[in-house]
Order: structure tokens, then C-alpha cells, then sequence
């Protein structure tokens, strides 16, 4: 009895180590497309990733084969690999935020508010998710919702010139021509101090 609970341990122990071996080749992996990203080097990144199998990818495997996919143009792809990572984890904002991004290049609007409003549930000081919610509710018109959300964009960011500049835009829709020019004057100080 003994030798057969031996042999059990020692079986688990194998089969343990062997588990521990495929996360850390997974980790590998993950860690070497991440250089290859780094460097521009999109395929063999996305070929690295798609060798990890389904099952042992993590949010953030899912979360960069959907950029690398949406680098590529292949929105769809992207969109599955976003609504995997989000799968896997409920609170990656950026997944959401990047799902949001293909919505609003796409013109899918509504689709785009709901996910920057997702992302910002989860992250209420993304910047740039509420400014890009601004741009959805600018392009659908909605000039007061667009303005709210250009200006917890700034006061989160307040470092971003485009902010400044949506923001003396929608003033100037919302015939606010004083709040208008006190925006605009801020972002071409903000653009001539860049190095654009």
C-alpha cells in the first residue's frame, strides 16, 4: 500500500511540475510577442500568441491578439478576440475601450457609448475613454453629453491638447463663444509648446 501511495505523490509531482512548465512556456510566449510587438514585428507577435492555446491565454494574450488583429484591419477578428479577454476578465477596461474604438471608427455610435461607458464603469479615471465617448455623443449630436464628457476628460488629463480643442469646438456649437476661445487659446499654447 505504501509503494502504491508512493507512486501516487510521485505521479502528481511529475504531473504537477509538467503544469508548471506549460504556464511558464506560456509565460515565455506571452513575454517574447510582447518584444515583437515592441519592435513592429506584428505577425510573428500575433503567431507567437496564437500558438498559446485557448484554454492557457490570459486576458492580456486575448487583449493583444485583439490590437494586433485591429492593427491588421480585421475588425471582426479583433472584436472576438476583445469579447474573449473581457470573458476571461470581467474588469479589463481596455478591452472594452478598444471594442468601443472599432464601434466608433465604424460609425456603430450607440454600440460605442455602451462600451466606454462599460470601461469607464470599471476605470473612472480613463481619460481617454471619456473623451472618446465625447466624440461618439459629438458625432451623434448630442452636444451637452459630449461637452460633460470632454471636461472629466481634462480634469483627469488635463495634458492632452485634443481635449482642449473638442472642448472649444462643442463650446463654440453650444454658442458659448467666450468658453469657445478660453479652450482654444489653451490648446494652441498646449500645440505650440508639443513637438508636433
Amino acid at each position: 500500500m505504501k509503494k502504491i501511495l508512493t507512486l501516487l505523490v510521485l505521479g502528481l509531482c511529475v504531473s504537477l511540475s509538467g503544469m508548471v512548465r506549460v504556464g511558464a512556456e506560456d509565460n515565455s510566449r506571452s513575454e517574447q510577442a510582447k518584444l515583437l510587438y515592441a519592435e513592429n514585428n506584428i505577425r510573428p507577435a500575433f503567431d507567437v500568441l496564437i500558438s498559446i492555446p485557448e484554454d492557457k491565454r490570459t486576458t492580456e494574450n486575448w487583449l493583444f491578439l485583439g490590437n494586433i488583429l485591429h492593427d491588421m484591419q480585421k475588425n471582426d477578428d479583433a472584436l472576438y478576440m476583445y469579447s474573449q479577454a473581457v470573458i476571461v476578465s470581467p474588469k479589463n477596461y481596455k478591452a472594452l475601450y478598444n471594442t468601443g474604438n472599432i464601434y466608433l471608427d465604424s460609425n456603430k455610435l450607440e454600440e460605442a457609448i455602451a462600451e466606454y461607458k462599460k470601461a469607464i464603469k470599471i476605470k473612472d479615471d480613463f481619460a481617454y475613454a471619456h473623451y472618446n465617448l465625447g466624440c461618439a455623443y459629438l458625432r451623434l449630436g448630442k452636444l451637452k453629453d459630449a461637452r460633460n464628457s470632454f471636461l472629466r476628460a481634462v480634469t483627469i488629463n488635463n495634458q492632452e491638447p485634443d481635449f482642449y480643442y473638442n472642448l472649444a469646438y462643442v463650446y463654440k456649437q453650444l454658442n458659448n463663444p467666450k468658453l469657445s476661445k478660453e479652450y482654444l487659446e489653451i490648446y494652441n499654447k498646449m500645440y505650440k509648446n508639443d513637438d508636433f
